[in-house]
């Protein structure tokens, strides 16, 4: 497909206008970042993996009717999605203390949470990303109040599809990272998963030895980034199972 208009970029994908109105061409990047982009590399394959990752798993989620952004996998790094509104929020789903509960609630990391968690986030990358309530999102106008029980069940539905996923091929699903945009036809509105899913949304744990298998290894310096997305990819069937260990990663077309 032929490159056209550059949209948007962000830390880990570029937006290009579509082939057709209300379509766009999500280009996945090898940069890795973290801690609101204070720590930078690029990673070679990270975007492959990344782009065909998430085609699985948003694939996955059409399949069993929870609706997202995404129409097909054009290419090894880009993939057509629909345009969408963004909603200025990630919504982040916790199943295991990690990360920032941890540090605001005196949680030990590991520690199963009494149920799914559901907590909002104000997209600003000049702010942190700081962590709102549903009084602040209703009262700025980010969204209503149905919007955000819609979004809640979106949410809670991610949730059980991929912590299912994960833990059929060894992998515990800490928490993940989504976010919400508005489809309009016509004078109906609804709301879909959008952006992407990926372990760089996500939160991934072994269940048997506790590795991190998400970007944790590159905020953490605890080993190949590379390494431990191949390793998601290849127990999920995405990789052939004789990949190589190491190396770039082939991928199954």
């Amino acid at each position: 497909m032929a490159r056209r208009k550059k949209i948007y970029e962000g830390k880990a994908k570029i937006l290009y206008e579509g082939p057709e109105p209300g379509t766009l061409v999500q280009y996945f990047k090898d940069d890795a970042t973290a801690f609101n982009a204070e720590k930078r590399d690029v990673i070679e394959g990270k975007g492959v993996l990344n782009n065909r990752l998430s085609e699985f798993f948003m694939t996955g989620l059409n399949n069993i009717g929870v609706p997202t952004h995404f129409i097909k996998r054009i290419n090894m790094r880009e993939q057509l999605v629909r345009a969408v509104e963004i909603i200025p929020l990630e919504i982040v789903v916790r199943n295991v203390a990690a990360g920032s509960i941890s540090k605001r609630l005196g949680i030990a990391e590991g520690t199963p949470l009494p149920r799914p968690i559901v907590e909002y986030y104000f997209k600003d990358d000049a702010l942190g990303d700081p962590m709102v309530t549903e009084e602040h999102i209703i009262a700025f106008g980010w969204a209503g109040q149905q919007d955000l029980d819609d979004i809640v069940a979106l949410a809670l539905r991610v949730n059980d599809f991929l912590s299912g996923i994960m833990m059929g091929v060894g992998i515990k699903l800490v928490d993940f990272k989504i976010e919400v945009g508005r489809i309009w036809e016509g004078d109906f509105m609804r709301l879909v998963v959008a952006d992407e899913i990926s372990p760089d949304s996500c939160r991934l744990w072994d269940v048997n030895t506790g590795a991190h298998l998400d970007k944790d290894v590159f905020r953490r310096d605890l080993g190949d980034l590379a390494d431990a997305y191949t390793e998601v990819a290849r127990r999920l069937g995405v990789l052939p199972t004789n990949a190589p260990q190491s190396g770039k990663p082939t991928l199954i077309n």
